[in-house]
Parts: structure tokens; sequence; C-alpha cells
């Protein structure tokens, strides 16, 4: 035998599994902590959810361009369509493009609630140099 089998030859397995923390208790104490953890995130993500679902704001926006319309160097016409829930304040920004699609102009235009779900708008928007496009860049409840 070897010196390094005589210093292995007295120390059992169950003796390295105190030495290290692989007793019967610590696992369980593991698993439970485990176990413990992957419900407290599966019950925030259900939490979530819910808060998300049912936060009582129901209002959706729809928007689609319609067209623009050069109107000279420093103005361009945007229209747009604005489909959103009766009684809903919502602003838009309309943005103008050059011909190497760099914004040139932007307006932000609030529009008042209405009785109506889907309305029409055209808007002037001012630009620092001759745009080639008038787009509507995105809306949002206010």
């Amino acid at each position: 035998m070897t010196s390094a089998d005589s210093r292995t030859e007295g120390t059992q397995p169950t003796d390295l599994d105190a030495r290290y923390g692989r007793t019967p208790s610590v696992r369980a104490r593991q698993k439970t902590i485990g176990w413990s953890a992957a419900i407290a995130v599966v019950l925030v993500f259900v939490a979530w959810v819910a808060w998300v679902a049912f936060d009582g704001t129901s209002a959706t926006i729809e928007t689609r361009d319609i067209g623009h319309a050069i109107v000279d160097d420093s103005t361009v016409r945007v229209s747009f369509e604005l489909s959103v829930t009766p009684g809903t304040d919502v602003a838009c920004a309309l943005q103008v493009q050059n011909d190497l699609h760099a914004i040139v102009g932007w307006k932000v235009v609030e529009i008042p609630a209405s009785d109506t779900y889907t309305r029409t708008f055209t808007e002037n928007v001012r630009s620092i140099e001759p745009g080639v496009t008038g787009l509507l860049h995105s809306c949002w409840l206010t």
C-alpha cells in the first residue's frame, strides 16, 4: 500500500459527505429552497399576467398612414387614420424624412377625445430641409 492509500483508507463515504455538506438533510433543505424559489417565480409571473390583463385600461390604438403631400421645400402634409376607444385622449408623432431617410421634421399632435372610434387627420409638418416623405411615427394614450 502506498502512503496515499493509507491516508484515505480510514475515511468513509459518509464522513466525506458530512464534511462537504452532502448529507440527506442538506439535500432536503436545498430541494425545499429550490421548490420554494420556483413557486415564488411562478406566482410573481401569474400576478404580473393578471395585472397586465385586468388593469382596467382596455383602450387600444390602431393607426394607418394614408399618405403625404410635399407642400414646399419646408412643409409636408401628412394624412393618417386613428382608431381608438371613444373618450380617449391620444398624442401622435409625425415625421418628415429626406432622401437619405434622415428625419428632418418632427411634430407631436395632441388629439382630444371623441365619440367616434375611427377618425382621419391631416397635419402640416415643418422640416429643416426638403423632405421626400411624411410618416406617422407612433401614437400613445395621454
